[in-house]
């Protein structure tokens, strides 16, 4: 028992930091996580990693991976986050950020197995952090993907009141004969690309800036935008995921090898990311005028007046997505990919130079 007068000790919830909220948080979340789970998921409940079996069917997995390669990528969504929570738009985010590791690994040829996320808040607020776990498991199953487990940090010293932060982190497999191999990639190969539904999770620091130089109102209508839906709405438009096609795709060439490299287009744009899929004796042309960008692209650029270099530097331009394939294959891969929902179409070829991208 104190003494009287004696001063109470301090507690952790006296500095801000709920770990009742937290535990509670973690409960309320259960469900949207059993929403992925498949048999490989091991119940692990309260323990204190997520437990995935690679050998779930054993002949199965014999039959599909001789040589087994686990391929891992993290990812977080940026800026787009202070844009989310001004127009209080959270699901987007979930997406955006199983979108942005998961659409990696498959760049490499890899089945997506699992997933886990971090979220850091200044105040663990349930009804909020809920929907950005409803985005997660949503998108999740979209990839076949199980959310396997994750971590909410309560750090009010670091963010400001209503803040959150994201990051992201993906594990999958693939047969190490599949890899995707730059070396692979011949003159006379062809470029398809998918179309993006947007701005995606890239660029948003400028996209922000040009809303503040330009006083946009993200609650509006324009008609440049060739849209009922708000200007706020547009830009949340979340990362396309593309994990699901191009597994479908791959599954399908199990022996033949049309697939000679591909290429998530994020920071950088398209001359950034494709250049990563090429080796040093070819280049990509890209034919510009093969695909119409999405309005919001024109709209940013001329409420910001950006330099073209610059928008192409700094945005997808309306590619999300991009693969190197066989010519006498392009047009089977292309018409699979229209058939699974994609916006996919010629944009180019492969020819003799330097590991470059070029625009015809």
């Amino acid at each position: 028992m104190s003494n009287p007068g004696e001063k109470r000790g301090l507690t952790y919830a006296d500095s801000g930091v709920s770990i009742e909220e937290g535990d509670r948080f973690a409960a309320s979340i259960m469900r949207h996580m059993r929403k992925t789970h498949g048999p490989r998921v091991l119940a692990n409940e309260g323990g204190f990693a997520g437990l995935f079996r690679l050998d779930f069917n054993e002949q199965l997995f014999k039959r599909n991976f001789k040589h087994p390669v686990l391929v891992a990528a993290t990812d977080g969504v940026g800026t787009k986050i202070k844009l989310g929570i001004e127009v209080d738009m959270y699901e987007p985010l979930g997406v955006d950020l199983v979108a942005m590791s998961v659409n990696d690994l498959v760049v490499q040829g890899a089945d997506p197995l699992f997933f886990l996320d971090y979220i850091a808040a200044h105040k663990v607020e349930p009804a909020v952090l809920e929907r950005v776990i409803r985005g997660i498991s949503q998108a999740c199953q979209v990839c076949g993907c199980a959310l396997l487990g994750g971590e909410t940090a309560e750090l009010n010293d670091l963010y400001a009141p209503g803040d959150i932060d994201l990051a992201g982190f993906a594990v999958g497999v693939l047969e190490l004969d599949r890899a995707i191999d730059t070396e692979r990639v011949e003159a006379g190969d062809i470029v398809i690309g998918l179309e993006s539904d947007g701005v995606h999770s890239n660029g948003f620091s400028l996209v922000r800036g040009i809303m503040k130089q330009a006083g946009l109102d993200p609650s509006k209508v324009h008609d440049e935008l060739d849209t009922e839906r708000t200007f706020g709405e547009v830009l949340m438009t979340p990362t396309r995921l593309y994990a699901a096609p191009i597994t479908k795709l791959l599954r399908r060439y199990k022996v033949k090898k049309v697939i000679s490299g591909m290429a998530h287009i994020t920071g950088g744009g398209l001359a950034g990311n494709l250049n990563r899929a090429l080796h040093d004796g070819v280049d990509a042309v890209i034919d510009r005028g093969a695909w119409a960008p999405p309005p919001v692209f024109a709209f940013l650029q001329a409420q910001g007046n950006i330099d073209s270099q610059e928008m192409d530097r700094v945005f997808n331009m309306g590619i999300g997505y991009a693969l190197i394939v066989r010519p006498t294959f392009a047009g089977s891969v292309a018409k699979q990919l229209q058939r699974f929902g994609e916006r996919a179409k010629v944009i180019g070829e492969i020819q003799r130079g330097t590991g470059s991208v070029r625009w015809s």
